[in-house]
């Protein structure tokens, strides 16, 4: 039997407990899950690539800590399909937070279905505790000095304030 392989991309700048809330719901449904972060300079990210697939991969680790799930992280700066077969990986999985969020990623599906039929999306809603989490809100409430110690690990936290020349709480 072919091993399944899913396949999630972002641009997780920083990573959040939504992002970890899918990586580990979304490692329970293949054999090996790529967590894939994309380069994505139009977005202008506050942490480097290096900075983010560091950080996704320390923080994706503890959350599949025990669990035997089979988790990768992999940078990648070309077609999401292309980057998706050149991996083996049928499967992309996509997040969402709220109905805003569907027409975007809905549009993107279809693309993505009609440059490569053999690569199914799926979509996971985020849980409720998580709906409301976005990287860039995050990035807002720490750049003015707010807590973010409910939607980030504590190691992620620690380098947003660092970025922004904030001393660790």
């Amino acid at each position: 039997m072919r091993e399944r392989i899913g396949l999630y991309p972002g641009t997780f700048d920083p990573i959040t407990y939504g992002h970890l809330d899918i990586i580990s719901r979304a490692a329970r449904l293949v054999d090996r899950l790529i967590v894939a972060v994309a380069v994505n300079a139009g977005k202008c990210p506050l942490f480097s690539l290096d900075e983010r697939v560091a950080m996704v991969g320390a923080e994706a680790a503890v959350v599949v800590q025990g669990t035997g799930a089979v988790v990768e992280v992999k940078p990648f700066d070309n077609l999401l399909v292309d980057f998706a077969r050149s991996c083996g990986a049928g499967l992309i999985v996509r997040g969402l937070r709220a109905v805003s969020d569907f027409e975007y990623e809905f549009q993107m599906a279809g693309m993505n279905a009609r440059l490569a039929p053999d690569i199914e999306t799926l979509f996971l809603m985020a849980s409720e505790r998580c709906q409301f989490i976005s990287s860039r809100f995050v990035k807002e409430i720490g750049r003015l000095g707010g807590d973010i110690s409910s939607f980030v690990p504590p190691g992620v936290k620690d380098k947003l304030l660092e970025k922004f020349g904030h001393s660790a709480a």
